[in-house]
């Protein structure tokens, strides 16, 4: 592109001028280049024709050098303007004081010093695009940067990784703290559950067993608990004899094995039983003349109950057992004199009092002590009271108690054994020394015979029996009373009253009376009691209608009037 066109030979003079490039029509552009005369210089291999070439820049002085790039000459004059391909302008430098300019590829000025720039004629070039200028702005100078110029990296912190194990170890802390506080709570609750339920179990037992204030007692609510007919009942009657004194005193000793209850029920001496032979005799005669066996199967008839034996205890035997176990404690009801003392003045053996302590002879002297115009069940309930005293002293182990039944060496009637007798006297004892055990005394009447109170809190209640009732067929029932003030007419009625087919009753003495009674309850029975007093040789006039004993239908009363000879 840098070819010189000689214009002198157009006309123009010495005037030279070099294309530099075309305009945007097509047209050549050229610019003017000054003439210079150049000294005669010796042949250089390194020159071409009297152009200094040297392509590593080692000649002496030179016309004229050429510089691809345009750096300029070697010579002292002015340096002829030269193509600036990259069109800054910076490439024409003049050099001063004979020296050459260094070499700047990029056309950058060198450092030896300032040089004037050459006048030149730059032309334009088309579609050659220039520098391109950076944006500044207007007030002051700098650099105006857009947003979408920069890309924000976001360097890490270094203390980044602390924060965050601090931040995880405070979040865990309070984990932990949140998880301990829960579980806490959860144990406060469960203990909580635990000791309500602990207390629910304690009332419940203490209301069940009727040892809450305020309740019932616990007989009460284990025999409406469960049905009466369907409890268990182990019984043993009991026979006290008095062996100085004579007389028996009798109680039945009952465990409830269902609602574990105890107790001893005490049987009046007048209690009326029926023989086989339908005759009726007091409790005291029956032991007398019947013996043992007699009496118990007696005793279930009359208040339904189921007997499995006997215990004879005769006095001596009862103060061997006080003074085995250890003596007992009984509130008294009543000073009780020495029955050996001879002497009137003489202390009393036993005293009147709360809790007081009574030996072998002593417990004998109260259990048979009826004080002058008491009734035989004063006796009896102090014989109760050592009995009670007895089995809460006595041991609890069934191996134990046997081993003080053999002791005793009394002689057990079948057939109960004394194994058998140790083993239920030890569970009436476990059953004392637990506050679970009673004395009932069974309420008769004068005649003997049995109440409807009796039947419903003892007899019901207490033994689950019913008084058996006779069959359609079975002999009328009289009781009989003897008032006539002759002892034997009691015996002399009863044969004839068996021989005439009807149920004798012994129905005990009385205050003497002029005249004889025949008594009935229900009209059905009227023609029963026209036939007994007909029986007796009584008149017809002594039959009427009023209340007759419980478990007879007729009651008959022997007055004076009555003569045995003509019945």
């Amino acid at each position: 592109m840098n070819d010189r066109y000689d214009a002198g030979a157009a006309g123009h003079g010495a005037d030279q001028y070099e294309l530099v490039g075309y305009d945007e029509y097509g047209r050549p552009v050229y610019r003017q280049v000054q003439p210079q005369q150049q000294p005669q210089q010796p042949y250089d291999g390194y020159t071409q024709q009297g152009y200094g070439y040297d392509p590593y820049a080692t000649g002496g002085q030179q016309a004229q050098q050429y510089d691809p790039y345009g750096g300029g000459d070697t010579g002292q004059q002015p340096q002829t303007p030269s193509y600036d391909p990259y069109g800054t302008g910076s490439h024409q430098q003049q050099h001063t004081g004979g020296h050459s300019a260094p070499y700047d590829p990029y056309g950058r000025t060198a450092s030896s010093g300032q040089q004037p720039r050459v006048a030149e004629q730059t032309a334009y070039i088309p579609h050659q695009a220039g520098p391109v200028e950076e944006p500044v702005t207007q007030e002051r100078g700098e650099r105006d940067y857009r947003t979408e110029q920069f890309a924000f990296v976001e360097e890490p912190d270094q203390d980044s990784e602390d924060v965050i194990d601090w931040l995880k170890f405070t979040e865990n802390r309070t984990e932990r703290r949140e998880e301990a506080k829960r579980r806490a709570r959860a144990r406060v609750v469960a203990l909580v559950v635990v000791l309500a339920l602990a207390a629910a179990g304690g009332v419940g037992y203490l209301w069940y067993a009727g040892k809450l204030p305020g309740v019932s007692s616990s007989d009460d609510k284990k025999d409406t608990a469960t049905p009466t007919g369907a409890q268990k009942r182990d019984v043993i009657v009991l026979h006290l004899h008095n062996t100085k004194k004579g007389g028996t005193s009798t109680a039945l000793l009952v465990d409830n094995t269902t609602t574990k209850q105890g107790t001893t029920v005490l049987l009046p001496n007048a209690l009326a039983l029926s023989g086989d032979d339908g005759s009726t005799t007091t409790l005291a005669k029956s032991v007398d003349d019947d013996g043992s066996s007699g009496t118990r199967d007696e005793i279930d008839t009359v208040l339904g109950t189921e007997i499995q034996g006997t215990w004879r205890l005769d006095t001596p035997y009862l103060q061997n057992l006080v003074d085995l176990i250890g003596n007992i404690d009984v509130d008294t009801n009543a000073n009780v004199p020495d029955p050996e003392a001879k002497s009137k003045g003489t202390a009393p053996l036993v005293r009147k009092g709360k809790a007081q302590t009574l030996s072998g002879k002593s417990a004998v002297a109260y259990a048979t002590y009826q004080g002058s115009g008491e009734a035989q069940n004063a006796q009896l309930e102090r014989f109760g009271q050592v009995m009670q005293a007895v089995l809460r002293k006595l041991t609890s182990d069934a191996q134990g108690a046997t081993t003080t039944v053999q002791t005793l060496g009394m002689i057990i009637e079948p057939p109960l054994t004394d194994k058998d007798l140790g083993a239920f006297l030890a569970r009436l004892a476990d059953l004392a020394k637990g506050g679970d055990y009673k004395t009932a005394l069974l309420p008769v009447q004068t005649d003997g015979t049995l109440s409807a109170q009796a039947s419903a809190s003892v007899v019901k209640d207490v033994l689950g029996g019913t008084a058996k009732s006779p069959d359609k067929d079975a002999a009328i029932r009289v009781s009989v009373r003897n008032a006539s003030g002759v002892k034997d007419n009691t015996g002399k009625a009863r044969v004839v009253l068996l021989n005439g087919g009807f149920s004798f009753q012994d129905g005990g003495s009385g205050a003497a009376e002029a005249t004889s009674e025949v008594v009935y309850a229900d009209a059905a029975d009227k023609d029963d009691a026209t036939e007994v007093a007909k029986t007796l040789g009584l008149p017809a006039g002594a039959v009427s209608k009023g209340d007759v004993s419980g478990n007879a239908d007729v009651s008959v009363v022997l007055g004076q009037d009555y003569a045995p000879s003509s019945s």
